[in-house]
């Protein structure tokens, strides 16, 4: 399973949500979880929640995604730069075929996207 955590998701888990949290402890404890936290959405989450980018980023569990050339020229296309690097994260790679699925607070925000979303709100 494949999961990029968008930047409302990423601050939802320093609050302490539940779905979030249990998505962190299976990347960290099962081999075929993986979560990924893109540079553009760690960054929003730590404006929202100060001290988010540090934590999240010391976790085993998750991958940071870096915004290398291909990601600088997606996100170049879109307004905002958190939205733009999740769904760019969670395009099919030769690694993942089928892509990753969205974890979010904010499902209504992805409606219409071609992304899968997994909807945090409890």
């Amino acid at each position: 399973m494949h999961i990029v955590l968008d930047e409302t998701a990423m601050a939802a888990a320093g609050q302490g949500n539940v779905l979030a949290s249990r998505l962190i402890h299976r990347a960290h404890a099962e081999a075929d979880w993986f979560l990924y936290a893109p540079a553009c959405a760690l960054v929003e989450a730590d404006r929202t929640r100060p001290g988010t980018a540090e934590h999240l980023a010391s976790l085993p569990g998750i991958t940071v995604v870096d915004l290398d050339l291909p990601a600088v020229l997606a996100v170049a296309r879109e307004e905002g730069w958190a939205v733009a690097h999740s769904r760019y994260a969670a395009q099919p790679t030769p690694e993942r075929p089928d892509g990753a699925v969205v974890a979010t607070t904010a499902a209504r925000r992805w409606a219409g996207s071609q992304v899968r979303v997994l909807d945090l709100t409890p």
